[in-house]
């Protein structure tokens, strides 16, 4: 199972990085094709959101375009839900890897999930945390 973090969704509408949006429309489009093989965790998409409301108090995003955006990422992939188990998940991740509170809580989301793949370019490329592989999609 695949997970596709927060980051990738932004460059499908920053069009101040077109390779990188070049790069997450691909990602995105093989990752659709393959399906039922990829999930957005319910933190990606509260992630997404905050993104989107960050860019529409600095102006450079309507307001009525939020809701749509947000529509069509929670759309694309199923979402998946934390159970209770994801706080000492991230608790655990934390301690063994030196996380941050919100890298370790996504990946605890993900082990909690069955993910074995997040695509991110905020982690290390190429790094297992228990479970779960890291692969940049940008490198």
């Amino acid at each position: 199972m695949n997970a596709i973090d927060t980051n990738v969704f932004v460059y499908l509408i920053d069009h101040t990085e077109p390779d990188k949006q070049q790069r997450a429309a691909e990602l995105i489009q093989q990752a659709r094709q393959d399906r039922g093989s990829t999930l957005l965790p319910w933190q990606v998409a509260g992630e997404y959101l905050n993104c989107l409301r960050r860019w529409e108090r600095e102006g450079r995003l309507p307001t009525n375009d939020v809701e749509p955006y947000l529509s069509r990422v929670t759309r694309l992939f199923p979402l998946a839900f934390p159970t209770s188990q994801v706080l000492t998940i991230s608790l655990d991740l934390t301690s063994r890897y030196s996380l941050s509170h919100w890298d370790s809580m996504l990946l605890a989301a993900c082990v909690d999930a069955g993910v074995d793949t997040l695509y991110s370019e905020d982690l290390d490329n190429g790094m297992t945390y228990d479970s779960v592989t890291v692969v940049n999609p940008f490198a």
